[in-house]
């Protein structure tokens, strides 16, 4: 507690103490860039922050007219401007907001409509047939389904936001006077597994407005900047990371999809984003491939080694020194923040030393989600930074190498798991939220995540083996897309295992680099590397065995390797 601030920030109370202060604030700031395709020509509308609290006032109106005060509304859909203004509406009138994953299977998003009570799915008209048939099925206790847009035997969110300025009008100003319960549940978000583990996480507006404080009293993020909104709502990193953008005053523009990235970092003048390893290693993969491709790597790498000995002189030439290569994420890019999974320390220093400011967070659904971030003061490559000023971290049942589980105390840390007492209790205890990661805390105060404690291989002589670890260092061989290291139950042994690995080889690289290279001469190489990485490691971490492909290994839709069914993959095919 009580930990470094530097900057400036409000404390709220709840989410509608938020957006009324930013309305009044930055009420002529640009909240939103809309982008409408219509044949061949495109418009963009843009939505001021006056004019966003404007909208979710009349859709409130109409949300209250229709009865849904105390009630739950479910929202499935692409990241859009209809996503934000349902799920703020929703919190400003204290109705429970369901965010649900559009990449569900049919069964698995009737199961959480089920399971969450909903009584409204507000849903992307790219979701009309599924929610078509959940309605045919009437398992669920659903009682008006509205639509994004324009779709026929459906009411829809513009039409509901011109009835409610007529309610307004009108006089019945019972939405916007409306008393928010700040520390009761109004978010039920699942975590991402599949449904039958997936939990139905608890959370107040409190537990998500003092994060977004935490958050911004060491992050810049200022109202002049320009924020792609990339992770998808539904997830936690995704939904507060919107919120912490109209706290600041930030202009959000949508992405048209993860093949238009760099298109649309151009088009908008993107300065910053929150985003996920795989997208910032994708990013910085591409930027190393066209470095590559120009012949300018050594001419970089010389540059990177002046420019940092500038730097600790407080001289940063690197704006102009890599301007050709920064031109290529549109020229404006200064900040980005990664969360949601470790990401590889070569790739943070890779792009920090190009001059774009990229800090790690550390966060969980079940703590609203930020729990410790990097900043610009305090950078550490490999950590997960230092805890946010309002939490409390503590390491139990340290090892020899102080490596214990993570816990954690604050206002951001949930109600609880919905309708499940048994894992509530399991995570909750005395006061304390235990996260099941793994991690150590430096001299410095700087953590570091070793891996989830459930993943740890553990050997027949005792020794512990973090998978995470071993996949950073394979995931930086250049023909290998991603990986997962397992123990392989030995036939002779049932008590030991050898470290095995399975690899997923990138094969835009293999056609450029092997075209004609078999499968097995593939393996051979990839193989070749990976004892160079055995090499600088202590014997019991080496890897024995190798098995290579180009499909894609099982994840979660938020793109997180499903350790547990994949192994049972691997194994079944032994």
């Amino acid at each position: 507690m009580g930990r470094e601030r530097y900057f400036e920030a409000t404390e709220f109370e709840n989410i509608k103490q938020l957006i009324y202060n930013s309305a009044e604030k930055f009420a002529d700031n640009i909240a939103f860039v809309i982008k409408h395709k219509k044949e061949k020509e495109i418009t963009y509308e843009n939505k001021t922050y006056r004019e966003f609290l404007q909208d979710i006032n009349w859709l409130g109106s109409k949300f209250y007219d229709l009865g849904f005060e105390n009630k739950r509304v479910a929202i499935v859909g692409r990241n859009r401007y209809e996503w934000v203004l349902t799920h703020v509406t929703n919190l400003l009138g204290g109705i429970v907001s369901v965010p649900l994953d559009k990449e569900l299977q049919i069964d698995e998003l009737e199961s959480c409509l089920e399971r969450s009570k909903a009584d409204v799915v507000v849903f992307d008209e790219k979701y009309t047939d599924i929610i078509s048939e959940i309605k045919e099925r009437n398992n669920t206790s659903l009682s008006q389904y509205i639509c994004m847009s324009k779709q026929e035997g459906y009411l829809d969110i513009p039409e509901l936001v011109e009835q409610g300025k007529q309610i307004l009008e009108q006089g019945n100003t019972s939405y916007p006077d409306a008393e928010i319960d700040s520390y009761k549940m109004n978010i039920l978000l699942f975590t991402s597994g599949t449904t039958s583990k997936s939990k139905a996480v608890m959370l107040s507006q409190n537990n998500i407005a003092s994060n977004i404080y935490a958050m911004l009293l060491v992050e810049e993020v200022l109202p002049t900047d320009t924020n792609l909104a990339f992770l998808p709502m539904h997830h936690i990193f995704g939904s507060t990371g919107m919120l912490v953008m109209l706290a600041a005053g930030v202009k959000t523009a949508f992405p048209d999809g993860l093949r238009y990235i760099a298109q649309n970092l151009k088009e908008y003048q993107v300065s910053l984003f929150f985003g996920v390893p795989l997208l910032v290693e994708a990013i910085y993969k591409k930027i190393e491939q066209g470095i590559e491709k120009q012949g300018k790597t050594k001419i970089v790498n010389i540059a990177k080694k002046i420019s940092n000995i500038l730097l600790k002189f407080h001289i940063d030439i690197r704006k102009k020194l890599f301007k050709s290569i920064l031109d290529e994420l549109g020229g404006n890019m200064r900040f980005i923040i990664s969360g949601g999974a470790p990401l590889d320390k070569r790739v943070a220093q890779g792009i920090n030393e190009l001059g774009i400011y990229l800090v790690q967070g550390y966060g969980l659904t079940e703590t609203s989600p930020v729990v410790a971030a990097e900043n610009a003061r305090k950078l550490k490559y490999g950590s997960i930074g230092i805890p946010m000023d309002n939490i409390e971290v503590d390491i139990a049942d340290k090892n020899e190498e102080g490596i214990g589980e993570l816990r954690i105390k604050g206002p951001n840390v949930m109600l609880g798991y919905y309708e499940n007492e048994e894992e509530t209790n399991k995570v909750l205890k005395d006061g304390w939220f235990y996260t099941g990661d793994l991690a150590c805390m430096d001299k410095d105060g700087f953590l570091f995540i070793s891996g989830r404690k459930k993943d740890v291989i553990v050997l027949k002589n005792g020794k512990k083996v973090f998978p995470d670890e071993l996949e950073t260092l394979i995931n930086r061989i250049d023909l290998v897309e991603e990986s997962i290291v397992y123990g392989m139950p030995i036939e002779n042994d049932k008590n030991d295992v050898k470290l095995s690995v399975k690899v997923v080889y990138d094969k835009e690289v293999v056609k450029e680099k092997y075209p004609n290279s078999t499968q097995e001469e593939i393996k051979q190489i990839i193989w070749e590397e990976i004892k160079k990485i055995n090499k600088t490691l202590p014997p019991y971490k080496y890897m024995k065995s190798l098995i290579v492909t180009d499909e894609e290994l099982i994840k979660t839709t938020t793109k997180k390797v499903k350790r547990n069914e994949e192994i049972k993959r691997i194994m079944s095919s032994v």
